[in-house]
């Protein structure tokens, strides 16, 4: 394997592992999607066709990976990380802990919405790809990328809308005063 190769996926990691993360919800799990992913693409490195985009070929990697562990946690079913839980104790400030619950109130909702709008959100809105990047990425017509990212935006929208504006801390100060 050529060292310009390894090079351009050392120089992809900080990337892969945000799109890992934004699937997964989790960064233990998304650490080991993005080491079964570069596990994959070094034993597959073969297949790559030089000329055609690494970063796309170790993005459908780890899509599928991510997808093959989905169908397999239906069978399984879902677990809780003891760890994260121990996190959440330890965080100091109302500011802070009002921006963990946002985040985890939208990771949620992101959650919730079908797969492929789930990998779209990734690339586009957290990965920062274009539309046709995106799209070449899926390989996909960008109008599907479009119609999916939209139906997306507008889930969210709506399941957002759908929660109370009154956080928790507020609702204590009305109890107090």
């Amino acid at each position: 394997m050529k060292e310009d190769v390894r090079q351009r996926m050392i120089e992809f990691l900080p990337r892969l592992r945000r799109f890992a993360f934004s699937l997964t919800s989790d960064w233990d799990q998304s650490e080991d999607l993005v080491q079964d992913t570069y596990v994959r693409a070094l034993s597959k490195i073969d297949q790559w066709q030089v000329g055609t985009s690494l970063e796309s070929w170790l993005f459908r990697i780890a899509q599928n990976l991510w997808k093959d562990g989905l169908k397999a946690k239906k069978v399984r079913g879902s677990t809780t990380d003891i760890g994260t839980v121990q996190d959440l104790i330890g965080t100091d400030g109302r500011t802070n802990m009002e921006s963990r619950l946002t985040l985890n109130a939208v990771t949620k909702m992101i959650e919730q919405l079908p797969a492929d709008q789930r990998v779209l959100i990734a690339l586009v809105c957290i990965d920062g790809l274009s539309y046709k990047e995106a799209a070449d990425v899926l390989e996909t017509p960008i109008g599907t990328v479009m119609s999916r990212l939209c139906r997306a935006r507008q889930s969210l929208y709506s399941m957002i809308n759908e929660q109370s504006p009154v956080s928790e801390s507020t609702k204590l100060e009305n109890r107090r005063g």
